[in-house]
């Protein structure tokens, strides 16, 4: 007597990639990201994902790209491209830790309470223009594409002084693969 046993497919758990690092693959191209490690703030299979780029300094701080003065605190904050989506805007960000290796952001801070904030501790208040956006099911698209690897964020590695370098480490703890197509060109005919 043979038997068969009918496995019913449960349907898959909807992922959600809130509060990772989103590296970009040593093969995207696309200008807006290559190279490019983002922090993803929220993300919802049916609507969506935001998030921004956390290792693309301006080399500018708040005070250099307000009108008006801003709070003494807030002046020198160092001012990130957070993405290609409302680059027209300063936003202010908070960064909290949940834990060890838990983090959220906040990137709807307003000007008091980022002050406030700022007076406490420089390093829990990010300042970014633009941000990044994804619709429902995009991201994972481009995730199932190889376009991203999906890191756990750290505290050593989000150090501000590593971020500029945060991609090249990334790649580096990856192994000698990722290591070698991170060390390539832009320009495959340089080498």
């Amino acid at each position: 007597m043979v038997f068969y046993f009918l496995m019913r497919r449960q349907p898959s758990q909807p992922q959600n990639f809130t509060g990772q690092l989103l590296v970009a693959h040593p093969s995207m191209l696309d200008p807006n990201f290559r190279r490019s490690v983002l922090f993803i703030s929220s993300h919802d299979e049916s609507e969506g994902a935001v998030g921004v780029i956390i290792n693309r300094p301006l080399d500018k701080h708040v005070s250099e790209l307000v009108t008006e003065p801003p709070p003494d605190a807030l002046a020198d904050v160092p001012v990130f491209l957070g993405g290609p989506v409302g680059t027209n805007q300063l936003m202010f960000a908070a960064f909290d830790w949940n834990g060890q290796n838990s983090l959220s952001l906040n990137h709807h801070v307003n000007l008091e309470h980022a002050h406030e904030l700022a007076e406490h501790d420089r390093s829990a208040i990010r300042a970014f223009v633009g941000y990044a956006g994804w619709t429902a099911g995009q991201l994972e698209n481009e995730l199932r594409q190889n376009a991203w690897v999906l890191q756990k964020p750290s505290r050593t590695a989000l150090a501000p002084e590593r971020l500029p370098r945060l991609w090249f480490d990334i790649m580096r703890s990856l192994g000698p693969w990722f290591k070698m197509l991170a060390a390539a060109p832009d320009d495959p005919s340089l080498n």
